[in-house]
């Protein structure tokens, strides 16, 4: 997100034949250009990196933002949901702690981007093994859960009708740098921007390069592979969905969905 804005000395006043015209500054109006993004020499060739995407997003934010003196309510959720979903993050790969340090279940996340309505996470997976992965994906799942049972009712005691569900979305797949690397482009960021509003599901990952069937047995009852045919990415896509999830659908959800 970039930032432009006109202040008081930008705006200069001149006389034209007798007459006073109010004008914006020709170099304050030259400034705004490609670079307010921030993305550095854009032409810079892009640097392709393995990942693991992870977009989640607040279901019912924008209704959130539309009631009564949002500039009050809005502020306070937010601060409270984004130091708690990092705080999540952390804790949920601790593996073993020590005073110098932490064991850990997987790498963090190297890029960490606000959306507006959640927030996207990307995982550089060129040293990661299968089994970070996919504990990567379990954390996840785990904080969806954490959402519903934990955060909502604690924050819904100082907030009037906060998000109600936290929804996720996780695909795996080649990124490409914009610029100088402060930002990424790829397939698989559209696939988990896609994944995590599949139909009223609230976590949902694709079957590509992540197998359910090598997850912890706690975790692998959890999830079936269907196929789908998803919007702006192609039919017949393999994915896994939350399978209590997928049993409270209704049946014409469920027919989009079809057997492996």
């Amino acid at each position: 997100m970039a930032i432009f804005k006109t202040n008081r000395e930008d705006i200069l006043t001149i006389n034209k034949d007798g007459k006073d015209i109010v004008i914006i500054s020709k170099d304050k109006f030259d400034s705004f250009n490609e670079d307010i993004l921030g993305l550095g020499e854009i032409e810079t060739a892009s640097k392709q990196i393995n990942a693991l995407s992870v977009i989640f997003d607040l279901e019912g934010f924008t209704n959130f933002c539309k009631q009564i003196d949002p500039q009050l309510a809005v502020p306070e959720y937010l601060s409270q949901f984004l130091k708690w979903i990092f705080k999540e993050i952390k804790l949920t790969f601790i593996n073993e702690t020590y005073e110098e340090g932490y064991v850990a279940y997987s790498e963090l996340p190297f890029l960490c981007k606000y959306l507006g309505d959640g927030v996207l996470f990307l995982w550089d997976t060129e040293l990661m093994t299968d089994t970070e992965i996919q504990n990567v994906v379990v954390s996840m799942y785990d904080i969806c859960r954490k959402y519903t049972k934990d955060f909502l009712p604690a924050i819904s005691k100082n907030t009037a009708s906060p998000p109600s569900k936290l929804r996720c979305g996780i695909a795996r797949g080649a990124i490409y740098s914009v610029g100088n690397g402060e930002d990424f482009v790829g397939p698989c960021i559209n696939m988990s921007a896609r994944l995590q509003k599949l139909h009223s599901l609230s976590f949902c990952f694709s079957r590509r390069g992540i197998d359910p069937n090598k997850m912890d047995p706690s975790y692998q009852k959890n999830f079936i592979v269907k196929k789908v045919d998803i919007r702006g990415i192609g039919s017949g896509e393999l994915v896994c969905v939350v399978k209590r999830e997928f049993d409270t659908l209704n049946s014409s959800d469920k027919e989009k969905f079809l057997d492996v």
